[in-house]
């Protein structure tokens, strides 16, 4: 029990202190999060909490003029497009590890879709944009998957199945902040809230609950780490929650003592879990930590990556006072500023009405009457620093709606006006690029956590680009390869627009013919597609449902059998088929001849059929 007691307390210990060496970065992504929700007169105090900056005077205007919150917008519009599609490469060139490699293509793809990846991507890169980091946590949920059957307990045994969920940067606690990042971390703590009841029910352990604030970006309560201390949260969405306890999750990587790491799990004073890291999710079949960290920008030396918000702050104080300035300065010319003579009015009166219209001014006989203050005109170097300062958020932020600005776009050739996009989508690509790496890294340890529990078959349905389902069964003997990469180049740099230009233009110059000058059936499917109406046009296309049993038949050749030619096959097409087969894999000897022997057989009856191609 005294061991226990120790450990307990050396978690908590070590939790506190990286709390205060992360206390100065949480106070700058609350500051972060006020203004991006327009709480923009606030700052970091002394004491390392948010504090409210008040009028100096009451007449002051004090409005916002939040750009910073469309500027997240713009970006995260530009990075919605950052779907990158990923294959595996086969860990040799034996045909069983490229079927396999072509499996694990599979299975990322279909996990992806399954576990909705893209709106966890989404919220992710909401908490990166603004905080500069974010987390992705893959693990392997043993209460999730189908149901197998009853324990003793009467209790479900399931087959268990990944889990992805993004994590804010207030929940990850690094070794130091100057770790470059997670990898060159010797432990990592993940400290999340949780209500006791889910305590006992996961990890069977009552703990004391308590009140704990959480606060969000979308209204939805997220659990943070920091809790055990008490910030000004109340300009953000923030909640009360009772019965809360924060459940600490040290993460040791492997060591001399400990080969296979180690987690300790510890909540209120309670030790929930000691043992083993869990996950074999690292290089070469080590086991390593279960999270991948995503930055907007990185930052030399340091754990925690760098916000646009964080850049753009200062540029929105200066906007606020300018606006708030002129708008003070345009009131004293509307309502004016009054000069009376002491004694000479009744100043209550005058204070309560003004000089309305028609008024009968009466003032003390021999007094002077009273007149406005000369205060001269707005000066032109309001308007010159507001330009200067809008001009600013575009150049610091990396984004501009340069469509919007008709004086660029009326001056400029298409060309030039296209090189001049390029060119600003350009900056935006560093992020988009930590955000594709993150993805690969994803991928790789989805394969490499099916690799270790996926011992059951497992069934997988995968939906294709033209509406066909695809049934296959998997485990983990049939993931050999974990070496992602990416199919596609950075999608920021190309639109669909753009996409379809090129091609319309590779079609126009006739680059996609076949050598008697005419556009065959598979081409046109495939230009389709690139232009985006796979969908629409190949549902029922039946030129499609040839090519796809030609496919189909091309598999059953490496699974031992071939079929013999139909004759309803549209034979040019699965002559065309079979040969792009052919060349494109390494086939044994038998599998060659055979193959050959079927082409032979579709040229034979098309030559006495006389089919048109």
């Amino acid at each position: 029990m005294k061991v226990e007691e120790k450990l307990v307390n050396e978690v908590i210990e070590d939790f506190k202190k990286r709390q205060e060496e992360k206390r100065s970065f949480e106070a700058q992504w609350q500051l972060n999060m006020n203004f991006v929700m327009g709480n923009q007169y606030c700052g970091i105090g002394y004491n390392g909490e948010i504090t409210d900056f008040e009028k100096q005077f009451f007449w002051q205007e004090h409005e916002v003029y939040n750009h910073i919150a469309p500027l997240i917008e713009r970006r995260m519009a530009k990075l919605q497009r950052v779907r990158p599609t990923m294959t595996v490469i086969p860990s040799s060139g034996d045909e069983r590890d490229i079927k396999t490699a072509k499996i694990s293509k599979k299975i990322v793809n279909s996990i992806y879709n399954k576990l909705n990846v893209y709106n966890v991507i989404t919220e992710a890169t909401k908490w990166s944009e603004i905080c500069g980091t974010s987390f992705y946590k893959i693990i392997w949920n043993s209460a999730k998957g189908n149901f197998l059957a009853k324990n003793n307990k009467g209790e479900n045994i399931t087959m268990g199945d990944i889990e992805i969920t993004a994590v804010s940067p207030f929940e990850i606690y690094p070794e130091s902040v100057n770790c470059a990042n997670i990898e060159d971390c010797r432990s990592l703590i993940h400290a999340k809230a949780y209500h006791v009841d889910e305590i006992k029910n996961k990890w069977g352990v009552d703990v004391k609950g308590e009140t704990l604030n959480v606060f969000s970006l979308d209204g939805v309560s997220r659990n943070m780490g920091g809790l055990g201390y008490n910030t000004n949260v109340n300009k953000v969405i923030s909640s009360s929650r009772d019965n809360y306890a924060i459940v600490i999750e040290r993460y040791e990587a492997p060591t001399i003592k400990y080969p296979n790491g180690r987690l300790v799990i510890v909540a209120g004073d309670k030790l929930l879990y000691v043992g083993e890291l869990p996950f074999i999710n690292g290089e070469d079949g080590k086991r390593g930590f279960p999270f991948i960290r995503q930055v907007a920008c990185d930052q030399t030396g340091s754990f925690w990556g760098t916000s646009i918000v964080e850049r753009v702050i200062p540029l929105q104080r200066s906007y606020n006072a300018i606006k708030n300035r002129k708008h003070e300065f345009l009131n004293r010319l509307s309502m004016g500023i009054l000069t009376v003579e002491d004694g000479s009015v009744d100043t209550e009166n005058l204070e309560e009405e003004g000089l309305c219209p028609g008024k009968v001014l009466v003032y003390r006989q021999g007094s002077s009457a009273p007149k406005y203050l000369s205060t001269g005109s707005v000066p032109l170097d309001f308007t010159y620093e507001e330009e200067r300062l809008l001009n600013e958020f575009t150049v610091v932020s990396g984004t501009s709606d340069i469509l919007n600005d008709s004086t660029i776009t009326n001056s400029l050739s298409g060309t030039a006006l296209q090189l001049l996009i390029d060119q600003d989508e350009t900056r935006i690509s560093v992020t988009a690029e930590n955000i594709r790496e993150a993805l690969r890294r994803m991928a790789q340890q989805v394969l490499r956590l099916y690799k270790q529990f996926a011992t059951l078959p497992r069934l997988l349905k995968i939906v294709g680009e033209n509406g066909d389902l695809e049934v296959l069964y998997f485990t983990s003997a049939d993931i050999t390869s974990d070496e992602v990469v990416f199919e596609t180049e950075n999608e920021i740099n190309e639109s669909l627009a753009q996409r379809r230009s090129m091609v319309l233009e590779l079609l126009n110059a006739g680059l996609l013919h076949d050598e008697n000058g005419k556009l065959s059936n598979r081409m046109r499917i495939k230009a389709l597609e690139l232009l985006g109406f796979g969908i629409w046009e190949n549902s029922q296309d039946l030129n499609e449902q040839h090519t796809k049993r030609a496919s189909k038949e091309n598999a059953m050749l490496l699974e031992g059998s071939m079929p013999e030619p139909c004759e309803i096959d549209n034979h040019s097409l699965h002559i065309d088929e079979h040969t792009s087969f052919y060349l494109a894999n390494e086939l044994t000897e038998k599998q060659k001849e055979e193959l050959l022997k079927h082409i032979r057989t579709h040229k034979q009856i098309l030559s006495i059929v006389g089919e048109n191609k």
